[in-house]
């Protein structure tokens, strides 16, 4: 994004009087290679493909604030990566992998995780050492650095079902896991903003496993590790919690977390929502980014964006749609919403 485009996003996180409201997607590889015409492979591991990936994409949507900005990324491989699961890569779509933690009990076998030295992460920070100084001469910024949540690298560890019983069940090893993998969110946040350098003023969480929770599982299994990772960066950030699973039974919690900005699923309406966060968290959403994002038409979804400002207000929103940007949302559809 455009260090013009950082700062209306950033009054727009923080409530400030008089700010509007932007168009911000959150845009990354699953969709981002299929868009420019290239292949997932390419997009990873070519430092050139990648940056003008990125600048094409940008220039194509000059109205519309790509978020996080600049994200290096391998789908979702680099955290479990680090960990030592085994990461698949295809050329046609975002790797996939295999947990390697058939029992909760093995979370005492497992070592913190060192970004500098391991899985993925290294690659990750020297792709931004060397890639910045032509990002800002090229007239953006790199504001924001972004990981898996604290429940979601556990998912690649033990499995989604797994974890979901061993929360069930209790399982103290949980805790400790849960401890380790926040520990991983915090140390991988803060490297990258460390290779970036001082344009970086915002973190980006992204952990749609809450979203899988009661809400009394959510205050004991979720909360306290959410706000653990937003106390460890500067009061100042902004700070962007994206969670598309069903996120109504803590609603009202989330924003004790000290998260800013909530991307959340198009399921819940922006006036419940609203209502149940009492103005404490501005909203990114609302667009279905299925149902109209990708299968819908033009009108559809300028439509439906306008309902959303009218729903909001006109306050308290980033219009987006409800979730990151999905395979295969035409170009018109995105400037549909911009134009909303």
């Amino acid at each position: 994004m455009r260090p013009e485009q950082w700062q209306r996003f950033k009054r727009a996180s923080k409530r400030e009087a008089g700010a509007d409201v932007p168009v911000a997607l959150i845009v990354d590889s699953p969709w981002i290679p299929g868009h420019v015409g290239v292949s997932h492979m390419e997009y990873f591991v070519d430092p050139a493909v990648w940056l003008e990936s990125n600048l094409r994409v940008m220039r194509e949507f000059p109205e519309v604030t790509m978020f996080p900005s600049w994200w290096v990324e391998y789908g979702m491989a680099i955290e479990p990566s680090a960990f030592g699961n085994r990461i698949h890569f295809h050329a046609g779509k975002t790797p996939d992998q295999t947990p390697t933690m058939p029992r909760v009990e093995d979370v005492d076998l497992l070592s913190p995780v060192n970004p500098q030295t391991d899985g993925l992460m290294p690659f990750a920070l020297e792709r931004y050492r060397k890639q910045k100084d032509a990002i800002f001469r090229a007239g953006y910024t790199i504001p924001v650095v972004a990981a898996r949540g604290p429940l979601c690298i556990a998912s690649f560890l033990r499995g989604v079902t797994p974890l979901m019983m061993d929360i069930a069940d209790g399982r103290e090893e949980t805790h400790r896991l849960l401890s380790l993998t926040t520990r991983c969110v915090i140390d991988w946040l803060a490297a990258q903003a460390a290779a970036i350098g001082g344009s970086v003023e915002g973190i980006l969480v992204l952990d749609d496993i809450a979203g899988f929770l009661s809400g009394r599982a959510y205050r004991e299994w979720a909360h306290p590790y959410l706000k653990q990772i937003c106390d460890a960066f500067p009061a100042d950030w902004v700070k962007v919690y994206h969670n598309d699973a069903n996120v109504r039974p803590f609603l009202a919690e989330l924003p004790d977390t000290g998260f800013d900005v909530l991307n959340w699923s198009d399921k819940i309406g922006v006036a419940e929502a609203q209502a149940k966060t009492q103005g404490r968290m501005t909203l990114m959403g609302n667009v279905a980014p299925l149902e109209l994002g990708v299968r819908g038409t033009a009108e559809m979804v300028a439509e439906a964006a306008r309902r959303v400002k009218a729903d909001s207000g006109d306050k308290g929103l980033i219009l987006s749609v409800g979730g990151g940007v999905s395979p295969g949302m035409p170009a018109e559809n995105i400037r549909a919403l911009a134009g909303a």
